[in-house]
């Protein structure tokens, strides 16, 4: 089983000015497919071949290229699945409802992602997990995500890249104005879809 580059269901200049146009089709035409054919090429002729990418990801004693580049695969699928040019403003329902108990506020789970973000040394990413009914946030190395071994645990429902390629055509060494800018693109339905 062949893993595909998703198509975005936006275009590439849909969420400027926050994410521009050349940095979205870098990102995704370039670094997520260059995932997704390394993942392929990788996982070719052997047992990982028909498994989804949650139970690669889940497997112990990944190899370090199915590890990498499945991580940058499916981190970057839900990147995009979470983000749009109609996003921002403050969830609801239950979602909102699960961050006021596990963080007090919406404005406190901000602050926390916001920090895990701005705080990861080099490459990596920042999370809002669900797990067992309980919301948390932690961030990752380089391609590394929650589903994986010795990570945090927990489902990734919401994930913030801050590789440089993410953002630094638009905000050079300036991640926390990238991190801000993220707030205003978040499609707060597609995360609360994936509570589940």
């Amino acid at each position: 089983m062949a893993f595909n580059l998703p198509d975005l269901k936006y275009e590439y200049n849909s969420l400027e000015p926050h994410f521009d146009a050349k940095t979205m089709e870098i990102h995704h035409s370039k670094h997520h497919a260059g995932y997704t054919n390394n993942l392929n090429n990788a996982i070719k002729e052997t047992n990982y071949e028909n498994m989804s990418i949650e139970d690669i990801l889940k497997s112990s004693d990944l190899p370090v290229g199915i590890r990498n580049n499945g991580g940058g695969f499916y981190n970057h699928c839900l990147f995009w699945s979470i983000l749009s040019p109609n996003g921002g403003g403050e969830p609801e329902g239950k979602l909102i409802e699960a961050i006021n108990r596990d963080f007090g506020s919406f404005e406190n789970m901000k602050s926390e992602f916001n920090k895990a973000a701005a705080t990861r040394f080099g490459s990596g990413w920042a999370w809002l997990c669900f797990d067992n009914g309980m919301l948390s946030i932690c961030s990752t190395a380089n391609q590394d995500n929650p589903l994986m071994d010795g990570q945090c645990g927990g489902t990734p429902i919401m994930g913030l890249d801050v590789w440089e390629h993410a953002y630094y055509l638009n905000y050079q060494n300036r991640r926390p104005d990238y991190i801000n800018a993220f707030w205003s693109l978040v499609d707060w339905n597609a995360v609360e879809n994936l509570m589940s």
